[in-house]
């Protein structure tokens, strides 16, 4: 039974007591909650929340046509079958997540509205201390012997916009995707999207019915991959009558398994793959259409996520003439538009800024490890999961080139062994260190420019951890790998110090 315990505080303030504290009840947060019930049933938990609902990215997004770019038989849970087309909406995401909160009835250990603003280590009490504050302005304190940090790692609160001169000279709207206004009304606009990633190839085909016209405006082209919002095998096997466990395991199986060779291929023969992507997209767009400039990379593909367009949904709406691309740097912002490098206006009643978002590591917590400021930058990764000098702490990153929800079931299972583990040898704290063949490591950034390089960890590797040389100082993106090592580590390694 999850029972928590409550003590007085200082002040007279209620502290409650927890086993493990969750952060955040988005994907990683409701997933991770879910393997705590089922592998360590015994162990008190709350998940705390600063929205006044779960779903994390699916309700800070309210864009136009707001989806997944991954599929969802593996962006969904492994224990919980997908059944709907692989691309999904927003509010098909949160409806699965919801199911999977009341059929397992996490819904008691969530407490919306309880914003983070501290997190503080002790070693002499082996205690996180946590304060919290709710919308209502009511300070809240927990206590908890192990951190889970589920809350995603950019700022909710506000999308990443560049200052382009200009800006308040604009007589039109701005909107950035990630803060979509209610009251914005694109009927009969001009609107130009200023992007090229997954947010502006969701928006435009959502949108372009809609405008008098939608221009997407690009310093750079982007890779995009291309066909049906549906999977074969699995129409197959449900015209058999097939359970859907039995579905979603191998639609997971296939998935991922035709990933791992499509990501090898991107780096074994860039080229080859660079053609069969542009090839698809001059298919749709005819011989005419000036493919070179504004679909072609100058990067090898996987160097930047790839977004999939299910059904070519952005090509056919540029096809249809509906919508149409720019490939420009701007100059700065006119009155009536957008001025270019080239020299060139695009008018437009309401400018978007789809330009990505503000990383954030640790959620804007202010986290103090027995008293002095934790620099997060400073400390070295293990696994992407845990850090060196922070006790009793996993952190939830998941895959650039895989699904994310690949790596909160695989993080989940290894934070339920580690705290079976630490029960067994009865250690109230553990943390990771280099160990003394580790000392003359190279220490690297977080991930290797070479190997993947957004715009958002480019602007902010600085706020990350560092990794080393060997596979298990670094998060390596490679899930085909990391589902085989992860299980295996051994806990008893010298990298595991316990007190």
């Amino acid at each position: 039974m999850n029972v928590a315990v409550r003590t007085q505080s200082t002040t007279d303030q209620a502290t409650e007591h927890f086993d493990v504290l969750i952060v955040g009840a988005g994907i990683s947060g409701i997933g991770s909650a879910y393997h705590l019930t089922k592998q360590l049933p015994s162990t008190s938990f709350v998940v705390l929340e600063a929205k006044d609902s779960f779903g994390g990215t699916w309700i800070t997004h309210r864009y136009p046509g707001v989806r997944s770019d991954s599929d969802l038989h593996t962006f969904g849970y492994r224990f919980k079958p997908w059944v709907g087309p692989p691309i999904a909406t927003a509010n098909e995401i949160l409806a699965y997540m919801n199911e999977v909160i009341d059929e397992n009835d996490l819904g008691r250990h969530i407490r919306y509205k309880h914003k983070i603003n501290s997190a503080s280590w002790s070693s002499e009490k082996h205690l996180w201390t946590i304060e919290a504050v709710t919308t209502d302005g009511e300070t809240k304190t927990f206590t908890a012997n192990f951190l889970w940090m589920c809350q995603g790692y950019y700022r909710h609160s506000e999308g990443y916009t560049p200052e382009w001169k200009g800006m308040d000279k604009f007589t039109g709207r701005i909107a950035h995707p990630q803060t979509w206004p209610d009251d914005i009304d694109l009927t009969g606009k001009k609107v130009v999207v200023i992007g090229s990633g997954a947010t502006a190839a969701t928006l435009l085909p959502a949108i372009a019915d809609k405008c008098a016209h939608v221009i997407m405006l690009q310093r750079s082209p982007t890779y995009f991959r291309v066909g049906r919002n549906a999977i074969e095998i699995a129409e197959e096997l449900r015209r058999l009558q097939v359970d859907e466990a039995w579905i979603h395991e191998i639609v997971r199986r296939k998935i991922v398994f035709e990933e791992d060779a499509f990501t090898k291929r991107c780096i074994a023969h860039p080229e080859a793959v660079k053609k069969e992507l542009i090839a698809q997209i001059s298919k749709i767009l005819g011989p005419d259409y000036d493919v070179e400039t504004h679909f072609t990379p100058s990067y090898r593909p996987w160097r930047q996520r790839i977004a999939f367009v299910p059904d070519a949904d952005l090509f056919k709406g540029i096809a249809s003439g509906k919508a149409s691309v720019v490939t420009d740097e701007i100059e700065c912002f006119a009155e009536k538009g957008i001025q270019l490098k080239s020299g060139k206006l695009l008018e437009a009643d309401i400018i978007v800024t789809a330009t990505g978002f503000n990383l954030c590591a640790l959620g804007d917590i202010a986290f103090e490890i027995d008293g002095k400021v934790l620099e997060f930058g400073d400390t070295v990764t293990y696994r992407g999961m845990m850090f060196t000098g922070v006790p009793n702490m996993v952190w939830v990153f998941g895959y650039f080139r895989a699904s994310w929800t690949l790596r909160v079931d695989l993080v989940a299972d290894f934070v339920c062994r580690l705290l079976g583990h630490m029960k067994e040898k009865r250690a109230k704290k553990v943390e990771v260190r280099l160990r003394p063949e580790d000392h003359k490591m190279p220490i690297l950034p977080w991930i290797d420019p070479e190997n993947f390089n957004p715009g958002y960890i480019m602007r902010n590797m600085h706020l990350l951890p560092k990794r080393g040389d060997k596979p298990e100082w670094q998060h390596s993106q490679d899930y085909w790998t990391e589902r085989e090592d992860i299980p295996k580590a051994n806990l008893d390694d010298k990298a595991f110090v316990y007190r």
